[in-house]
C-alpha cells in the first residue's frame, strides 16, 4: 500500500468531515483532488481495506434497547438459521462458536419490547425455542483506531 493510501486511512478512522462535501475537505488535506479521494476510497473498499463508512451512534442515548442473545442451532441448520436472523435490520453481529449455544449474535430496536418481539419471530421462523439473552449489565466500550505504517 503506498502513502497516500496509508496517510487517507489514517485520517478517515477517527477524523471523517461531517460536511457537505467530506471528500473535498480530505482531500484539501491530503494535498489531492476530490475524485482521487472518491477513486481512492472505493479501491480500498474493493480491497477489503474499508468495510464501511458510515456514522456510529449511541444507540442508548437515542433510547434503545439491545441484548446480546446465544441460541443452540443443529450444525445442519447453522446457515439457514444466520440467515433468518440476519434478515433483520436491528442485528449488528452475528457469531458461530465452539460450544453447546454455537451461534451469538447483538439485536437492537427502539424498545425492549420490540426485542421481545423480534426474539418471538425468531424462535417461531427458526424453530427453536430456547434463546438466552444477556443484556448490557455494564458497558465497556473501545475505541480501534489502526496507526497505519509508512
Amino acid at each position: 500500500m503506498d502513502k497516500k493510501n496509508k496517510n487517507l486511512l489514517n485520517l478517515i478512522q477517527s477524523n471523517f468531515p461531517i460536511e457537505s462535501r467530506p471528500f473535498l475537505k480530505i482531500a484539501n488535506e491530503l494535498d489531492i483532488s476530490e475524485n482521487q479521494v472518491i477513486d481512492m476510497i472505493k479501491e480500498l473498499k474493493n480491497d477489503g481495506y474499508i468495510k464501511r463508512i458510515g456514522g456510529i451512534f449511541d444507540s442508548r442515548k437515542l433510547g434503545y434497547s439491545s441484548t446480546l442473545c446465544a441460541i443452540k442451532v443443529p450444525l445442519d441448520r447453522i446457515t439457514e438459521v444466520a440467515d433468518i436472523i440476519n434478515s433483520y435490520n436491528g442485528v449488528t453481529h452475528n457469531y458461530i462458536r465452539n460450544h453447546s449455544y454455537n451461534m451469538w449474535f447483538t439485536v437492537i430496536a427502539p424498545s425492549i419490547v420490540e426485542v421481545k418481539e423480534f426474539l418471538n419471530d425468531i424462535k417461531i421462523k427458526t424453530d427453536i425455542d430456547e434463546i438466552i439473552e444477556l443484556p448490557v449489565v455494564n458497558l465497556f466500550k473501545i475505541n480501534v483506531v489502526f496507526n497505519i505504517k509508512e
